[in-house]
């Protein structure tokens, strides 16, 4: 039976704090922390599981620190430790919880799902491999 994580391999618990929004673009637009932390540079999902891990003040502090360097949303440049202190909450608590905090290691690592999805190429090659035989040995008879 394949699992369940194959196809979206981030952590649900994840969502709310990366799709929360951080303010307005120049354009009005809506930034969230997701565009923000890969505006940075930065891949959203190990680095909120690195959040995570820190536990939620130096979470807070980290988090500042990040959004003290986004230039895209103008709030920020004089707000971000405000939106910093509230995006913090959204965190999910690392510290009562050890599957989530074997799942933000995951992620932190770049395994997220690795073991599926590489059973799934395999997969895909096997049939299309078979598919290609199957079909030669048929023509011309």
């Amino acid at each position: 039976m394949a699992q369940p994580d194959v196809l979206n391999p981030h952590p649900p618990e994840f969502e709310r704090f990366l799709y929360a929004s951080v303010g307005e673009d120049r354009n009005g637009y809506v930034v969230t922390v997701l565009s923000t932390l890969a505006r940075l540079g930065l891949d959203p999902w190990a680095e909120t599981a690195d959040l995570v891990t820190l536990g939620r003040d130096a979470a807070r502090t980290r988090l500042g620190i990040l959004l003290a360097r986004s230039r895209d949303v103008p709030a920020l440049a004089s707000d971000y430790g405000r939106v910093a202190r509230d995006l913090s909450q959204l965190l999910p608590d690392g510290q009562t919880s050890g599957s989530l905090k074997r799942v933000a290691s995951a992620v932190a690592d770049g395994r997220p799902g690795t073991n599926g999805a590489i059973w799934a190429v395999l997969a895909i090659i096997f049939l299309l491999f078979q598919m290609l035989m199957v079909g030669e040995s048929g023509s011309g008879e």
